[in-house]
Formats: structure tokens, C-alpha cells, sequence
């Protein structure tokens, strides 16, 4: 009975000693899971991407205006009222066909006026030449003096430039008179008409009653069989802008339509304010599908040549010292490499110096990131935004060149560091 006491006691020890045991190993190995799990946690994870060659093709995207190939505004050169008007908005007119009539009540009496001068000069002229001529036959008896004859010759010829200065008055006001009937200088469509049946036209040829100093049109006739296209295009488009360049065109009107136009010429000059040259496109329109004063969208596509590379916007960093991206390094710490960047795209950057296509680029660096910081590279979840998207987006823009800033009077972190930015996180579609 002892012995069976004695061993229950030692089993019981032997199992005690055993559970005490297991604790303890256990206990250490928790421990060691929990330091090299809280060491992993430690070391920042990042996803990386690499840099995409720029596609060999640039394309930009820009708003047009479409005019007709010809458009002329027609003024009223005679002052009146309008009698009449025969061409409304959209009729086709040919070259010569009357649009309206003005009536001009003043310019025709004073044209009566013209012709009755003209009339007496011609009798003053007539009674000149007799009175010179008889004077003359009177010199061979000397009846008269040389010196009345040489007066009357002289009054001969006074007569003769006034009778000349009549008619061409005369002449003034019937040239004038032809003004009254408003014909199309071209064939084609009328697209304004500012005139109506009983409006004042001013002696300046102003249609406007409280500003007679004012010109207004009264037609404008365009030739629409062909439009021009005028873009201002930015200066780096501009060495692409050469013979045989076309664009697409679409407007508003025919969203699901698509038309081609050709380089017609450009300004070869830059406007000072914005950098663009107005350029010229040619678009056929036989059918007058297009209306001039239209609003096109203008998509123009050219070979490029370089080796740029294209990185998502979300890898851009912005430092004091410029524009950087986050590399990791062969033993996977991080270091920012000054970069440049030569256009902006829709959602990505064109890179012309700084990297190249094997660099390991963190996506979305956090701030808190600095120059040589060990990081772990991880496979980012399915819908974090990543690669630059396959195909360049359809508009650039030049970036505009860095202000100069004064040097902080403060302190500054050494270079070697990346300080953490209030606002420096470069954010990604798709990513908090």
C-alpha cells in the first residue's frame, strides 16, 4: 500500500516536472515568435513598380475653333434707312447676289445738288473758253492788251479745274450711291444678319443709335465647303508641327463623329502670355455638315523620338530640393533619386532624366520614409493602383519651371535624410 503511495507521488512529480517544463519552452518560444515578428513589423513594407519606356508617339489633346474658309463681314458704307433685306441666316448665296437695299434720301439730293454745280460750271467754263477765244482773235488789231489777254486764258483754265473738281464730286456721290445695294462679295452662306427693314444707318455706316461712332456688320457671308481650324498650340508641340501632320477633330454636335484636318500653317511665333502658337488646320466639308464658330476638340498625334519613361503619379515625390522618387537599393533600403520630369500626363509623369527601367520605384511612399531606411518589399492587394497605365494619356502639359525660393533662416535636416513633409504623401486612385 506504501508502494503504490510512493509511486502515485512520483508519477505526479514526474508529470508536474513535465507540464513545468512545456511551459517553459513554450513561454521562450512565444517569446522569440513575438521578437522576430515585432522586428518584421519594424521594418516598413513597400510596394515597388518600374518605370515604362514613353510610347513612340506623342499625343495632345486641345480646343479648336472652326471658321469658314472665307468669311467676310459686310458693312454699310452709305447712311439711310434699310429698304429691304433679301437673304436671311443660312441662305446660300452666290457671288453678286443682292442681300439688301438701303435707302438713301440725303446721299440723293445731295447728288441733285452735285449734278446742278456740275451743270453751272460747265456754263461758266463754256462762257470762259468764248470770252478767252475772242480775246484772243482781238490780239492780231491790237484792241486789247496782252496782260487782259493772258488774264482770260488764266480764267479759262480756273474754270476748267472747277468744271473738274464738280465732276469729280459728282463722280464721289454716284460711286457712293452704288454702296446701296449690299451684294455677296463670294459664294456661300450667310451666318449673321444685323439688319431689318427701317433701321438708321448712321454716317459712319453705324447701325447703333446711342453710338453712332460704332461699326456694325450687317452680313457676314462665309465659304463653307472647307473650314479652317485654328488651335494654339503650347511651345513644345511646336517642332512637331510640319507638312503632313493631321488631327482629329470631333465637336459637339456629332459626339460619336470623327474628322480628319490637315496642317494648313502656324504662326511661327509664340504668344508671350501663353506660350502657344496659333496653328491652322484645313477640314473638308462638302456636305456643310460643320458650321463655323463651332467649338472642336483637337487631338493631335506625332512621332517623338528620346528614351523618357513614364511613372505613375502616385511615385512622385516633391522636395526642397526638387522632384525625387523613392529607389530601393540593392540590400533594400531607401534612397531618393533626384529626378526630371519632362510633361505631365493625364495620371502619370514623363521621367527624361534620373531613372531607369530596372530601378525598383516605391509606389505611394509614405512620409515618414527616409534616405536609407531598411524596407520589405511586398505584393500589394488586387486594386492598388501599380504601373503606369499601358498607353500615354491623351494630354500633356508642360511643367511649369520651379520658383526660386529664399533660403529658410532655420535649421535644416542633412540632406541624407528625407524630412517628413506636413503634406508630402503622394496619393494614388485608389489607395487611402
Amino acid at each position: 500500500m506504501r508502494f503504490r503511495s510512493i509511486l502515485a507521488i512520483v508519477v505526479v512529480v514526474i508529470a508536474l516536472g513535465l507540464y513545468l517544463g512545456y511551459r517553459v519552452y513554450e513561454h521562450k518560444h512565444n517569446a522569440a515568435s513575438l521578437r522576430e515578428e515585432t522586428l518584421a513589423m519594424a521594418v516598413p513594407e513597400v510596394s515597388v513598380i518600374h518605370a515604362k519606356p514613353a510610347p513612340p508617339t506623342r499625343t495632345i489633346t486641345l480646343p479648336g475653333t472652326l471658321r469658314g474658309w472665307r468669311e467676310a463681314q459686310i458693312y454699310v458704307r452709305v447712311p439711310g434707312y434699310v429698304k429691304m433685306w433679301y437673304t436671311d441666316y443660312g441662305e446660300r448665296v452666290q457671288k453678286g447676289d443682292l442681300l439688301a437695299v438701303i435707302a438713301t434720301p440725303r446721299l440723293k439730293a445731295k447728288y441733285r445738288m452735285a449734278k446742278a454745280k456740275v451743270e453751272a460750271q460747265r456754263a461758266k467754263y463754256e462762257l470762259a473758253e468764248v470770252t478767252a477765244q475772242r480775246y484772243t482773235n482781238l490780239s492780231s488789231s491790237h484792241a486789247v492788251a496782252k496782260q487782259s489777254i493772258t488774264v482770260k486764258k488764266a480764267e479759262l483754265k480756273i474754270e476748267k479745274a472747277l468744271l473738274d473738281k464738280a465732276k469729280q464730286h459728282l463722280e464721289n456721290i454716284e460711286a457712293k450711291l452704288h454702296f446701296k445695294k449690299i451684294v455677296a462679295p463670294f459664294d456661300g452662306v450667310v451666318i449673321e444678319r444685323n439688319v431689318t427693314v427701317g433701321d438708321l444707318v448712321n454716317p459712319t455706316g453705324s447701325l447703333s443709335v446711342n453710338d453712332p461712332e460704332k461699326e456694325d456688320n450687317a452680313f457676314t457671308v462665309a465659304k463653307i465647303d472647307k473650314l479652317r481650324l485654328f488651335v494654339s498650340v503650347p511651345q513644345s508641340f511646336g517642332p512637331f508641327l510640319t507638312r503632313g501632320l493631321t488631327a482629329d477633330v470631333t465637336v459637339r454636335q456629332y459626339p460619336d463623329r470623327h474628322f480628319t484636318a490637315e496642317f494648313l500653317t502656324v504662326a511661327k511665333g509664340f504668344d508671350e502670355d501663353t506660350r502657344t502658337a496659333v496653328t491652322e488646320f484645313v477640314v473638308e466639308n462638302k456636305d456643310h455638315e460643320l458650321w463655323p464658330g463651332s467649338y472642336a476638340r483637337v487631338q493631335i498625334t506625332a512621332p517623338v523620338g528620346g528614351d523618357a519613361l513614364i511613372i505613375p503619379s502616385s511615385a512622385l515625390v516633391f522636395q526642397e530640393e526638387g522632384t525625387a522618387v523613392a529607389v530601393v537599393t540593392q540590400d533594400n533600403r531607401i534612397h531618393y533619386q533626384p529626378i526630371i520630369v519632362g510633361a505631365f500626363l493625364n495620371a502619370a509623369f514623363k521621367v527624361t532624366e534620373g531613372i531607369s527601367k530596372t530601378d525598383r520605384i516605391v509606389n505611394n511612399p509614405s512620409a515618414a520614409l527616409l534616405e536609407g531606411d531598411k524596407v520589405r518589399i511586398v505584393t500589394p492587394r488586387p486594386g492598388y493602383v501599380g504601373q503606369p497605365p499601358a498607353e500615354a494619356a491623351s494630354e500633356e502639359y508642360e511643367p511649369a519651371a520651379p520658383e526660386e525660393k529664399e533660403p529658410a533662416s532655420e535649421e535644416k535636416e542633412p540632406k541624407s535624410k528625407r524630412s517628413a513633409p506636413d503634406d508630402g504623401l503622394a496619393y494614388s486612385k485608389g489607395t487611402g
